[in-house]
């Protein structure tokens, strides 16, 4: 199950991500056992029984995970163990994978985890950012649950999850977040991230976006995109060959994110996520911080 078909890496980088990881779990598990325990521990580490998945194994179930949505029954399967064993593994790695950030194109000790570290870097390095919405189709909520139109796309006509992705201009994904229910628009969303005072405070900061950007574009011209308004019925046809062609100029430039959203989306997970709603914002960072990894070393 470590070959790079199951987990989607190569096994120098799985090595590298286990060695990564397992500080942070050991950390959180000493934690969980002192709370359980309600006292210091009596024996040395590495006493009593085994566990029945180490903890290699426990990365390597939750990137299959990831990446093949295969069920945890089928998993447990394969390695002889119950399945509420793999359901744990995943719920102690997954979070281990979201908090790692994201990789920054050739600085291997540095990652961004906020929408403020993304604009910091781009505006100490002069990286121009491209802004893309994203959508993922999630289980529909329960007939009797508050807010179930919330999650009904007006654009797939289905229930769906949004993402916000950050790329710079070779397509490498600097950050992914403002997750919200479908319903709301991708501009909304980045806006309750605090994207406007972002633009105010890095005013030397580009960014290229797609036309449901465009308020964004009209409040700092000078540093946001957008697509040209398309000309009237009646205009002349030179002023619509020059529109067209500064659309596809324009576009050109941009397409970039969209490959972004396409490599996160080879992970079976985010091509239709059915899992629970509550962990999708977790599921997404870890599979996008995955990625960002081989991404940084283009």
């Amino acid at each position: 199950m470590s070959k790079r078909i199951f987990t989607g890496l190569q096994p120098r980088r799985l090595g590298k991500l286990a060695a990564e990881l397992a500080g942070g779990w050991m950390a959180a598990e000493e934690s969980r056992l002192r709370e359980r325990r309600g006292h210091e521990r009596l024996r040395a580490p590495g006493a009593g029984p085994d566990r029945d998945l180490p903890f290699t194994d426990r990365v390597i179930v939750t990137l299959v995970c990831l990446r093949h949505q295969l069920p945890h029954a089928a998993l447990a399967a394969l390695y002889q163990v119950d399945r509420s064993t793999v359901t744990r593994a995943v719920r102690e790695i997954r979070p281990l994978l979201a908090a790692r950030g994201f990789a920054v194109p050739h600085r291997p000790g540095l990652r961004l985890h906020t929408l403020a570290d993304v604009f910091a870097y781009a505006s100490a390095h002069g990286v121009e950012l491209r802004i893309d919405g994203t959508e993922v189709q999630v289980r529909r909520p329960r007939a009797s649950r508050p807010g179930r139109r919330a999650f009904v796309s007006g654009k797939k006509k289905m229930n769906t999850k949004k993402a916000a992705v950050v790329t710079d201009g070779e397509g490498r994904t600097l950050w992914a977040g403002a997750f919200r229910p479908g319903r709301m628009h991708d501009q909304t969303a980045v806006r309750t991230e605090g994207i406007a005072d972002l633009f105010t405070r890095f005013p030397q900061v580009k960014a290229k976006v797609d036309a449901g950007y465009r308020g964004l574009a009209k409040e700092f011209p000078g540093q946001v995109q957008a697509p040209p308004l398309k000309p009237k019925k009646d205009a002349p046809p030179e002023q619509v060959a020059a529109w067209d062609q500064a659309r596809h100029k324009q576009s050109s430039e941009r397409i970039c994110v969209e490959h972004a959203n396409a490599e996160h989306k080879q992970w079976r997970t985010l091509q239709r996520y059915l899992g629970r709603r509550d962990d999708f914002d977790e599921t997404y960072t870890a599979v996008a911080g995955l990625v960002s990894d081989r991404a940084a070393e283009r």
